[in-house]
């Protein structure tokens, strides 16, 4: 087997259509790399020039999260994508590309990912760390502790985990399972955790941790094997907790 077929479901919103590209099989070649062979000389397989395919890469090392895409209906970063690898564990020479079904589609293999980026703005995705210098060194955090942080913080918001969730589409207002575990991160941290209320009670609302089906089926598709379940778990404890505290605070005042 010389060549393979990258069979890919093209256009403008409204206006998809899928298009085949044969190409010589080349030894450790990843779709990106397929990609921009296409981009060199975007002929079909029908020999009929075409306009180049639109993609997203940026660091092609599996950190950026940019060149997100369905390889064989897979969600997944392109740049790992083998191609040896599917043609031997398929037994087929043909490899299917397809855009992110739950963001806007923008052309081609390019999605509009600003829900994700707008979802950790509304958690509050982030540490503050005016006035921080001040209070000096924070406490010590454990090494078991340390380990689960940075596997937290290797999120790079791909969009897998959203494209993998059957309660994410576009009538559901649910923020998905990488802004909860973000929270779970920067809650962990010791100058954050002084800002927790501000990212647990958005998680109370409609399209908070409730809205969570429990599918698991993002902890399936995290291209950094990133604990999403643990993280919903944990912060739906910490929801409850919080709400908790709400209350009395609540009835205290009254």
């Amino acid at each position: 087997m010389n060549t393979f077929i990258l069979k890919i479901f093209r256009g403008a919103p409204g206006k998809q259509y899928w298009e085949e590209f044969e190409l010589p099989l080349r030894s450790s070649e990843n779709v990106i790399s397929a990609l921009m062979e296409i981009q060199k000389n975007p002929v079909n397989r029908a020999g009929e020039k075409v306009k180049p395919i639109v993609w997203e890469q940026g660091c092609l090392e599996e950190v950026c999260g940019s060149c997100s895409m369905l390889v064989n209906g897979f969600p997944r970063q392109a740049c790992t994508a083998l191609i040896e690898n599917y043609i031997r564990d398929t037994g087929k020479n043909v490899i299917t590309l397809a855009p992110f079904t739950k963001f806007p589609l923008v052309r081609d293999l390019i999605v509009d990912r600003t829900r994700m980026f707008e979802n950790l703005k509304h958690v509050h995705g982030w540490i503050d760390t005016e006035g921080s210098r001040e209070s000096g060194y924070g406490p010590l955090i454990s090494q078991s502790k340390q380990e689960v942080m940075y596997s937290l913080s290797t999120c790079m918001t791909c969009g897998c985990c959203s494209e993998a969730c059957p309660q994410i589409n576009e009538r559901s207002k649910f923020v998905g399972p990488a802004p909860i575990s973000q929270v779970r991160l920067f809650n962990a941290h010791p100058t954050g955790k002084l800002q927790r209320r501000l990212r647990l009670r958005p998680l109370m609302e409609e399209g908070g941790i409730s809205d969570c089906g429990n599918a698991q089926n993002c902890v399936e598709v995290c291209p950094k094997n990133i604990p999403l379940t643990d993280s919903i778990a944990d912060i739906g404890r910490d929801v409850t907790l919080q709400g908790f505290r709400d209350l009395l605070s609540f009835q205290d005042r009254e």
